[in-house]
């Protein structure tokens, strides 16, 4: 039987890396050669305070390769065709698949979480879901392909008009993900506040200017003084804080528009005085998760890989680390134990990345 390695996840903080028996595709299902996976920040508590859905499991849902073999009735793709992966796997019956909201199925599986994902040399997905990778995109790029989506997700849940001013609190890899579809779609000035300097620095690199260090200043406060007072017209908190929710709130001009998209590390609680000022302003607050894998009327997906293609959204300056497969536990604690500066961290399996 041919192997692979892989790392798998057995326990809550019992990630192996071991040789595994390489998946076989079954009918309508593609076995993909992994070049490339990123640790998604999702993946560090999954890996080491909560755990996945089932043990063992090999987790990583962000990542790009080529097609290895294809199973029984796929069409359409060829061994080396290069492929990103959608890894939420939809039922399609649903009442919301049906609406073609694949994100919200109400039956779904998940590579990484509920079965197998790509921190492996080689997984297994529906063809459906494969996503084919332009020629001018580098494969370690592509696998940047699902949070571009999910970013690009969170500012379709408003949109974004032209000369709009927009905060984006966190600027992690998403922030800057964020940022970069946020100038993209027309918005006039784009705020980026964050702790880190280092991740303020390579918003800065990436052509942002209005970078704010909420360490040493008081992003309300600034964020009020650089708007003349009126407050800013879209909002997203991106970092998954208490804290920056409230901001978010009190930053929001009258009738201005708020996203939540972090992961939240803890309860959030609104004083009187912060709800006040949600209720007066009249403030509008969507959620989002995920992203639109629906090819009408436009692709998430594909419009991510096209930007990439067209160098209107970079990539290399969010990716700080690349480790073999060999490291991941290393790639992992890295980000855990924040002891040096990581933005976006690649497991990479093999030289076509």
């Amino acid at each position: 039987m041919d192997t692979m390695l892989a790392a798998v996840l057995y326990g809550v903080g019992d990630l192996r890396v071991e040789e595994r028996p390489r998946p076989e595709p079954a009918r309508g299902q593609v076995l993909v050669r992994v070049a490339a996976c990123g640790v998604c920040g999702s993946d560090v508590p999954r890996i080491f305070e909560h755990g996945t859905y089932r043990f063992p499991l090999i987790p990583g849902h962000e990542f790009a390769g080529r097609v290895a073999a294809c199973g029984e009735g796929v069409e359409g793709w060829a061994e080396g065709d290069p492929v990103t992966v959608f890894p939420l796997l939809p039922c399609r019956r649903c009442r919301y698949c049906e609406r073609g909201v694949f994100e919200l199925c109400d039956h779904y599986d998940y590579l990484g979480s509920r079965s197998d994902g790509a921190f492996a040399e080689y997984v297994v997905a529906p063809a459906w879901n494969l996503v084919r990778v332009p020629a001018a995109v580098p494969l370690d790029h592509a696998a940047l392909t699902e949070p571009a989506s999910v970013a690009l997700h969170a500012l379709r849940r408003f949109g974004v008009a032209a000369g709009d001013r927009v905060a984006i609190l966190g600027a992690g890899p998403i922030g800057l993900l964020l940022a970069q579809w946020a100038r993209a779609l027309g918005a006039g000035r784009v705020f980026l506040f964050d702790l880190v300097a280092e991740k303020l620095a390579a918003a800065r690199e990436l052509g942002f200017t209005d970078t704010i260090n909420s360490s040493e200043w008081d992003p309300v406060e600034r964020a009020l003084a650089e708007t003349d007072g009126v407050g800013l017209d879209l909002v997203v908190e991106a970092a998954g804080v208490p804290a920056t929710v409230v901001q978010a709130i009190q930053m929001a001009r009258k009738l201005g528009k708020i996203v939540l998209m972090g992961n939240p590390a803890a309860g959030v609680t609104l004083s009187q005085e912060v709800l006040w000022s949600l209720l007066r302003k009249q403030l509008t607050i969507r959620g989002t998760w995920n992203s639109s894998f629906a090819r009408l009327p436009r692709s998430e997906w594909a419009t991510s890989l096209e930007a990439m293609a067209r160098g209107g959204l970079r990539i290399e300056p969010l990716i700080t680390h690349r480790f073999p497969l060999a490291q991941a536990n290393e790639a992992l604690e890295l980000l855990r134990d924040r002891r040096e500066f990581a933005n976006k961290v690649l497991l990479v399996m093999s030289a076509q990345a």
